[in-house]
């Protein structure tokens, strides 16, 4: 006879999860966590074990049920990071059938509007007082929004708690039938994509799309539940929730930001494993590091920019001499940067745009590995990923398509360039109420058109060589691809941001926001006398100083490519400002009209 214990291993074994509010289920018969979602509060940092979070799941299924949700009703949440708070909402709608609908913090009053009209959404929490006031006058022009709750506790204004009541055995046996009659085909939720014009669109997700996502980069991470994992990007972008998703499903410990300016010091505290990250962070975070070392004095900025130069050449293949100056570079300088990101971390996955490779090479070569991927909102989100294991990375491309999800070039030219598509279980069911819009990205064979252009390099790694639609040909007829040269500007330390232009005209030029924090720097060494932004932009000494760095970027470029002229704006370019999509992607369109006098001048 067998043992309890072997029957009950066995039945663990058997344990899986299909859905995505099969998770937590699945995580407290594996491996119960006892700080499977932490918080900071004002004692500390508060830790929630699988139980409790289970519980408290529960409790919002049971008020839902209460408000009257129906399967298929829409719930919106709209806050700035992730919380354990965003993942009981989202587990407690799902499980009753409800359909969560994120809504970026930075979305502008019009789209909130349209969304919640588009979504029919019955019910929206939002963050805090500045939220509620900006959402308040659209009660009136959205007739199917019962009631807005806050996760901050105001004065006679409904609230999180609100929403959660003590679970009767009538509500047990009403989500328990709920539960039983979703499948995993059934839509999850609905993500509205910023896109760079007209309104957003609804990206429909099933359970199936999102779940097999995660179970596909399970394999590919070296997380388990011995990890701490930190969440600081907003839960309203797909990766972020889908890598939040996958770290539980693993067992690791979740522990969310507070804010976005306490970032720094809740990695020091936390002292997370792994996070995933944004290329903005990063190369802030290189800006931070490089400006304290060169602080230090002229031998300490001497050896800091000798490890600088090593790390930039690693590729993950060492051999005896690189690896000792490696071992060198680690004591005196690399270590100090591992600290800065609270001293444990082992990987940092990185989505949403694209990463410069020095920067990919210089923290890997520091102990940090930066693994980047590629993905979409329509494919859940990830389609290519570079691995963690020797051999699985290519610093440049976006890594190895993963498990289950098929990858091909439409039409390669002779460089093997084209249109990327992508199939599999992944991609989306359609866009919410647009079917003339899914047609044309989506065929009838389930190949879904991303837009991008890329080709495969060493047969197997995947490189993005723009976006078909951002691709322009001079007057000349020679063909740029902006992002390309973008991307090489962007590794400027003095460039903040910039656009590439140059459609039908005779020469390519760019629109620059410079990094004023290393401009001031270098103003002081070169005795340049520093005022504010909007006066340094025309000054004559920062523009023949900057043309110096254009002209280094120029260097490595085709004649056609290179950038004529350049006008330097005072304004940084951000979400809440139209420049820049929730992803920090470029909005050409809004930027070609906001600028339109300005780039004018470059072509006079």
């Amino acid at each position: 006879m067998k043992s309890k214990t072997k029957i009950k291993n066995q039945l663990i074994s058997q344990i899986d999860f299909r859905r995505l509010f099969d998770i937590f289920p699945y995580q407290l018969a594996k491996f119960p966590n006892k700080a499977a979602l932490v918080q900071k509060q004002d004692l500390g940092w508060q830790k929630l074990s699988t139980e409790e979070c289970i519980t408290k799941i529960n409790r919002v299924s049971a008020g839902l049920l209460s408000l009257g949700l129906k399967r298929g009703e829409k719930i919106a949440i709209m806050t700035q990071v992730g919380s354990p708070r965003w993942n009981f909402l989202d587990f407690g709608a799902q499980q009753i059938g409800g359909i969560l609908v994120p809504i970026h913090a930075q979305a502008r009053t019009h789209e909130i509007e349209y969304i919640l009209n588009d979504a029919e959404v019955k019910y929206l929490v939002v963050a805090n007082r500045e939220f509620y006031e900006r959402v308040l006058p659209l009660t009136e022009k959205v007739v199917s929004l019962k009631n807005i709750f806050t996760l901050e506790k105001l004065p006679e204004i409904p609230h999180y708690d609100d929403l959660m009541v003590h679970p009767t055995d009538r509500h047990l046996a009403e989500f328990e039938g709920r539960k039983a009659s979703i499948h995993e085909d059934d839509l999850a939720t609905i993500i509205y994509t910023s896109g760079t014009t007209g309104n957003p669109k609804g990206v429909m997700l099933s359970h199936k799309n999102l779940v097999s996502n995660i179970k596909a980069t399970i394999s590919l991470v070296p997380i388990n539940c011995d990890k701490r994992t930190m969440s600081f990007l907003p839960m309203s972008h797909v990766f972020e929730r889908m890598v939040t998703y996958t770290y539980m499903a693993v067992g690791a410990s979740v522990y969310y930001a507070e804010r976005r300016d306490t970032l720094v010091e809740n990695i020091k505290e936390v002292r997370p494993h792994y996070f995933a990250s944004v290329p903005r962070f990063l190369e802030r975070t290189y800006d931070t590091i490089v400006e304290k070392g060169e602080a230090k004095g002229k031998i300490s900025r001497k050896i800091l920019h000798w490890a600088i130069r090593l790390g930039e050449r690693y590729d993950g293949r060492m051999g005896l001499i690189y690896f000792l100056k490696l071992k060198i570079a680690d004591l005196l300088v690399y270590r100090v940067w591992r600290n800065a990101l609270g001293g444990k971390v082992e990987g940092v996955v990185v989505g949403a745009a694209a990463l410069q490779p020095r920067l990919g090479k210089l923290f890997s070569a520091a102990g940090i590995d930066i693994r980047e991927g590629y993905g979409m909102t329509e494919t859940s989100p990830v389609i290519s990923f570079n691995r963690f294991e020797p051999g699985g990375v290519h610093f440049g491309t976006v890594g190895i398509p993963v498990p289950g999800v098929e990858v091909k070039i439409e039409n390669p030219d002779e460089n093997g360039d084209g249109v990327i598509l992508v199939k599999g279980p992944n991609v989306m069911m359609g866009y919410h109420n647009l079917p003339e819009r899914t047609m044309a990205v989506l065929d009838k064979d389930g190949w879904l058109t991303t837009g991008d252009v890329g080709q495969f390099v060493h047969k197997r790694f995947l490189k993005i060589t723009g976006r078909k639609k951002d691709i322009f040909k001079t007057s000349s007829g020679k063909y740029i691809v902006p992002t390309v040269l973008e991307q090489k500007l962007n590794a400027s330390p003095f460039i903040d941001n910039c656009i590439v232009l140059g459609f039908q005209k005779p020469f390519v030029t760019a629109l620059i926001t410079p990094n004023f924090s290393q401009l001031e720097k270098w103003c002081a060494e070169n005795n340049v006398h520093w005022t504010a932004p909007q006066f340094m932009a025309i000054n004559q000494k920062i523009e023949q100083f900057m043309e110096t760095v254009v002209e280094e970027v120029n260097a490595n470029l085709k004649k056609e490519e290179r950038i004529q002229k350049f006008h330097l704006l005072f304004e940084p370019w951000e979400v809440s400002t139209g420049e820049l999509t929730y992803t920090l992607k470029l909005k050409r369109s809004f930027i070609l009209e906001k600028y339109a006098k300005d780039i004018g001048k470059m072509y006079e």
